[in-house]
């Protein structure tokens, strides 16, 4: 009995971390995932700066998105935008701002996963 009740914690422990720690980890790949799809389209300047489609990167429809799941790329773009190292033009086009990317410091921490 005592062993059962220990399992059971145990069990409710690793849940509330999965719930914690799976979100913030796939928010940071979809962080990189972002970086690299701006990269690789080179969306890397003003001059440069591509539509949210050409960048494929349009947000799914209800529907789509129910069947798929949560796109975390929306997310890392929202929190990419705040920051400033995404940055929208006056024509409704992206473009990455690599100095800003490199002052923010997350390329270094990042740098591993390329």
């Amino acid at each position: 009995m005592n062993n059962d009740v220990v399992l059971i914690i145990a069990a409710i422990v690793l849940m509330l971390l999965a719930l914690i720690f799976i979100p913030q980890w796939r928010l940071k790949r979809a962080v990189r995932q972002v970086i690299r799809i701006f990269r690789e389209s080179n969306a890397v300047g003003i001059g440069s700066a591509k539509s949210l489609d050409e960048l494929g990167l349009r947000p799914k429809g209800m529907l789509e998105g129910m069947f798929r799941g949560r796109d975390y790329k929306q997310y890392a773009l929202a929190s990419l935008m705040r920051a400033e190292i995404v940055i929208m033009t006056k024509d409704g086009d992206y473009y990455l701002a690599e100095d800003k990317l490199l002052q923010s410091g997350l390329e270094k921490s990042t740098s591993y996963y390329r």
